[in-house]
């Protein structure tokens, strides 16, 4: 049996597509318009909706429900947030803390809809391990971990190689820092479940209906015109493919591989009770998941820019990368050399100039975006979603300012990225020296991390 490549996900393999909703009938007027449905446009329509119950809400989406990130990502349901150290130096430090504080209870959130929806997404929640597999990559756990502490995650535990083997058998792990506040679960079932949950509260969802232009009070599509007096902007890694937007966050590539399900005397090799996400401390970083039918879901960065900002075609991914995430694989857990893998799929995320996500609402136009996730969407979307609620109730006179719409993230502004084919070098150049730096670590014998992704790092403002 070969590998299936593409498809959009395995996610979806085993779900199937699902049955494609009505595309817009023609120009209407609501009272918002939200364009994309993914996890943020979702979620933004459902906690609206929730608030307010007589808002007419309007869904737009290209392809169908869960098509880009939210159908495709690593099932990660976990606490990081990209930019919390530049808003501690921009904000402060206590308003970075409060930032992290509402990641760790968003976990919590999305775990209890799911409850009172009934919404079945196979989650687990084990929590985030990851892991060192080097002197350098220990040295930067430890940093991690005093961080991590540092901004109030003080129930984060870390372990040396021993503590590490005894919840998973990764080969070489010299230590691992782990956070209860994370979650395994399958993507397609929480954003189909999710869609679902919308609609039942009375939200129109209108798919295979792409917007090419968003202006204030109009979101514009091929099948006609939605007036709003808010349009809000869910796009994430697809919102260069709108007008005026090439440049504002950069669609970068991520790509998995899912193995067959495994024996339960593999699983006795490798351990993993627990079912903790697993990542490393890799410049180049991996994400892994064991799944609820027992395989092994992995990520990581293949070829991570397409040229002029330009997303893939249903998922498919490079048969360079799909054995270069099998080598990952195969370096965690050796004994499992031999195992087929079944599906191998990519996606873009979105990531802005400065690696910072960030939730706005312009009061003057009523435009509204929330994305810039880099990577951690899937809990990410979900504190945004209730964030843009609140912004709108505000401007609305509906209720004043809360605790939300004053956390560092709000109201964010960035410089675009840079024109092509500048921005397609840097990325390129960027990546190599990461992929670069982790082979050096890997057989070098300092604790000191390489001095080449230092300087990367520096350069691309990550």
């Amino acid at each position: 049996m070969s590998t299936v490549n593409g498809g959009i996900s395995f996610w979806y393999a085993q779900e199937g597509a699902p049955a494609p909703r009505e595309p817009l009938p023609g120009d209407i007027s609501a009272d918002v318009c939200i364009v994309g449905g993914g996890y943020t446009g979702l979620w933004t329509a459902y906690y609206l909706k929730k608030a307010v119950p007589f808002l007419n809400i309007t869904v737009l989406e290209a392809k169908f429900c869960g098509y880009g990130a939210s159908g495709r990502n690593g099932g990660w349901l976990y606490n990081g947030i990209a930019g919390r150290d530049r808003y501690a130096k921009l904000h402060g430090h206590e308003a970075a803390v409060r930032l992290q504080h509402a990641m760790n209870a968003t976990v919590t959130e999305v775990v209890d809809v799911c409850e009172q929806e009934k919404i079945d997404a196979d989650l687990h929640r084990g929590g985030v391990l990851e892991v060192a597999l080097s002197p350098s990559q220990l040295s930067r756990l430890k940093a991690f971990h005093a961080a991590e502490v540092a901004f109030g995650e003080t129930d984060r535990e870390l372990y040396g190689a021993r503590e590490t083997a005894e919840r998973i058998r990764v080969a070489g792990a010299v230590g691992s820092s782990w956070s209860p506040h994370g979650a395994r679960l399958h993507p397609v079932k929480l954003v189909q479940g999710l869609a679902d949950a919308v609609e039942a509260l009375g939200v129109t969802i209108h798919e295979s209906t792409p917007v090419t232009e968003i202006k204030p009070k109009h979101a514009l599509t091929p099948y006609g015109t939605v007036r709003a007096p808010y349009v809000l902007r869910c796009t994430e890694g697809f919102t260069a493919s709108l007008a005026g937007q090439r440049r504002t966050w950069l669609p970068m590539n991520s790509s998995m591989i899912a193995t067959e399900p495994l024996s339960d005397e593999q699983w006795a090799s490798i351990g993993w009770d627990g079912r903790e996400t697993l990542g490393d401390m890799a410049h180049a970083y991996m994400y892994a998941q064991r799944t609820a039918d027992g395989r092994i879901a992995l990520g990581g960065r293949g070829v991570p820019y397409r040229f002029g900002s330009k997303t893939d075609s249903d998922g498919r991914t490079q048969p360079q990368t799909i054995e270069a995430l099998r080598e990952i694989l195969v370096r965690f857990f050796p004994q499992l050399a031999g195992v087929r893998v079944d599906h191998a799929w990519s996606g873009v995320l979105g990531v802005p100039r400065d690696w910072c996500a960030t939730v706005t609402l312009d009061r003057s136009t009523g435009l509204g975006w929330a994305g810039g996730y880099v990577g951690s969407g899937v809990a990410t979307a979900n504190l945004a979603a209730r964030t843009l609620r609140d912004l709108i109730q505000q401007d609305s006179g509906q209720s004043g300012p809360t605790d939300l719409t004053a956390l560092p993230w709000v109201n964010h502004k960035v410089r675009k990225w840079e024109p092509e084919p500048l921005r397609w070098l840097g990325v390129q150049t960027m990546y190599a020296a990461f992929r670069g730096a982790d082979r050096r670590e890997a057989t070098g014998h300092t604790a000191q991390t390489d001095r080449v992704a230092v300087v990367a790092n520096r350069l691309s403002g990550r």
